[in-house]
């Protein structure tokens, strides 16, 4: 009975190996492909923007939250899009003490 099993077991992992090498485990359709596109500076024209210096302790969120007087009224996702378009593709989350950014303004 044990030899049973244990050949069962070996004849399991040895397919599960198999199938893992070759068809893999995610499914291959929910791969999705993201096409590039250039941004024109009249992207910029249209999102309402202030500037300001970063202090200490900040981020973007807290900065657009202190400048509208309120919690963020749009998805941190838009927020971070709209933060990219103003600053030339800079990433929000390597934002430096003592440098001036545009930051969105949502206040409307």
């Amino acid at each position: 009975m044990k030899k049973l099993l244990g050949l069962v077991l070996t004849a399991l992992i040895i397919y599960v190996i198999y199938i893992d090498l070759t068809v893999g485990t995610l499914p291959s359709d929910s791969v999705q492909t993201v096409e590039a596109k250039g941004e024109t500076s009249s992207a910029k024209s249209t999102i309402p923007s202030f500037r300001t210096t970063v202090e200490p302790g900040e981020t973007v969120i807290s900065i657009v939250e202190h400048q509208l007087k309120k919690p963020l009224p749009v998805s941190i996702n838009e927020l971070v899009r709209d933060f990219k378009l103003l600053n030339s593709g800079f990433s929000p989350e390597k934002i430096q003490v003592g440098t001036a950014y545009q930051f969105p303004d949502y206040s409307d």
